[in-house]
């Protein structure tokens, strides 16, 4: 108490009603007043950092021993909080209390300066604590300054690196309580930020903030280098590294860089081999909480990202990112060697292996070697002959999947992908790009033995069986072999009549 003395400051105040004199203790740390030796205590324990109450079980320290008791049900599993709407129970009284307000909506508090509302008293007095300018909790370790004494103690876990709230499912802890609920909600399915317009559900209400961007159309974020807008920072932040091209981030493993730490963090658990993230349909595991949610799209077919321009939706960000820039034209990746522009990365490093003449992909039953393991798995249909997949409407019959579902396109006349120069329509998107290189004279595929360019990749295949000599199409009536399939159609049209003239 020799401490607390130090800290205390008393005045008098008299009761308005017939009630005693009552003396107010002071701290004169941040001059917050309170009404008992008791009460003061417990309050120095925020400044002096003092944490007497210990869990036996894990280590944890706590400031006061009603929070200690309130942990100790983690450990137990106890949840003696049970909602009377929809039956769901909750470690303490006040995470019920939060919950309930999915149901009633209701937020009878209001601010008197800005006019927004709160669901609870103490929620709107924190608020008005931003008007007022007031920030009398201060962090020792940094000398950075709160509004709340709640802030100022998650701020400290910073400095101590204490993270007192664990999964029950994984185990893995967090500094938040508000962490550890959205964490939660990966392992229980849970999703209640509900879109109004559209009915799409989210974990986060950040999450759900950021989803109605989507339908107002809004993009507040401004590249100030190319006058980009984005919906989302994490956006903009992404689309900086384009023109900054810094990867700041090192594995201290392999060597590799990356533009974010987060993406870094991510790389890291490869080499670890953690995979901390079950689905709980078919049990896969993944390595980031983000790979298991596009993972249950799949079981769930949710896809909550919308193109703005054809309403199109995909399961991923990523994927609508690279969808849009079909509509915009966007070709952020550029080769240093000879200037050809790409809408993704991924498009740019294999034409760069055109440049560097790297062939790595080689079959395994003629050691014939391809740039691109998509075009060795092309070639291996011609030893195996195989096509699983049969058109039901014309029995046509193909070899992979993303063929077959094409092909069925022709069938039902849908033609979503329209030309912005010409309004001329097209069934797949690839189809529309390239037709668009007759408009932008773009000739991206390059042949890597006389350096001639092509709009389209199967024009490039034909143009260097030239120089290879290579003959894959084969009469299987004659031991003639031909460069392209077409000259294959005409030979066999012989054989045909020979056999009519017999």
């Amino acid at each position: 108490m020799e401490e607390t003395r130090h800290h205390v400051k008393t005045k008098e105040k008299t009761g308005l009603l017939k009630r005693k004199d009552k003396t107010c203790l002071t701290c004169t740390q941040c001059g917050q007043s309170l009404g008992c030796k008791q009460s003061l205590r417990n309050h120095m324990t925020i400044h002096t950092g003092e944490k007497p109450f210990t869990c036996v079980q894990c280590g944890t320290s706590f400031r006061r021993s009603s929070y200690l008791n309130k942990h100790m049900l983690i450990h137990t599993g106890e949840k003696p909080h049970e909602c009377d709407q929809c039956s769901k129970t909750f470690l303490s009284a006040p995470e019920l209390k939060v919950h309930l307000t999915v149901h009633t909506k209701e937020k009878p508090y209001s601010c008197s300066l800005c006019g927004k509302r709160f669901k609870y008293q103490q929620s709107l007095k924190a608020h008005q604590k931003i008007h007022t300018g007031v920030r009398e909790f201060m962090c020792f370790e940094c000398k950075k300054t709160f509004i709340r004494a709640e802030h100022l103690k998650q701020h400290q876990r910073i400095h101590t690196g204490e993270k007192p709230y664990m999964c029950l499912h994984c185990n893995k802890r967090f500094s938040q309580s508000g962490d550890l609920k959205a964490h939660e909600r990966i392992h229980t399915g849970e999703k209640p930020f509900t879109c109004v317009q559209c009915g799409t559900s989210f974990r986060r209400s950040s999450h759900l903030n950021l989803h109605m961007l989507i339908h107002t159309g809004e993009k507040t974020h401004k590249c100030d280098q190319c006058s980009r807008r984005f919906l989302r920072a994490s956006e903009l932040k992404n689309h900086l590294t384009v023109h900054t091209k810094e990867k700041p981030y090192s594995c201290s493993l392999c060597g590799k860089r990356f533009a974010r730490q987060l993406n870094l963090k991510a790389h890291q658990k490869i080499h670890t081999g953690v995979r901390e993230f079950m689905c709980f349909e078919c049990e896969k595991t993944f390595i980031t909480a983000g790979e298991l949610k596009q993972h249950q799209m799949i079981h769930t077919g949710e896809k909550p990202y919308m193109c703005l321009h054809c309403d199109k939706t995909f399961s991923r960000a990523g994927d609508l990112k690279k969808h849009e820039r079909i509509h915009t034209g966007e070709k952020p990746y550029t080769c240093v060697q000879c200037g050809t522009s790409f809408s993704c990365s991924s498009s740019l490093n294999r034409h760069m292996l055109i440049h560097n003449g790297e062939k790595t992909h080689e079959c395994d039953q003629c050691s014939k070697i391809f740039l691109r393991a998509s075009e060795l798995k092309s070639h291996l249909t011609v030893h195996t002959k195989k096509k699983p997949y049969s058109c039901s409407v014309c029995r046509k019959k193909f070899a992979y999947l993303s063929s077959f579902n094409t092909h069925q396109k022709i069938h039902t006349g849908v033609r979503e992908y329209v030309c912005s120069e010409c309004e001329k329509t097209f069934i797949t998107a690839r189809n529309l790009k390239e037709h668009q290189r007759i408009h932008t004279g773009e000739k991206p595929y390059m042949c890597s033995y006389c350096n001639k360019t092509f709009s389209l990749l199967g024009n490039l295949k034909r143009h260097e069986r030239i120089h290879t000599g290579e003959k894959r199409y084969r009469c299987d009536q004659c031991p003639k072999s031909f460069r392209q399939s077409v000259q294959l159609k005409k030979h066999l049209k012989r054989h045909k009549r020979k056999k009519l003239i017999k």
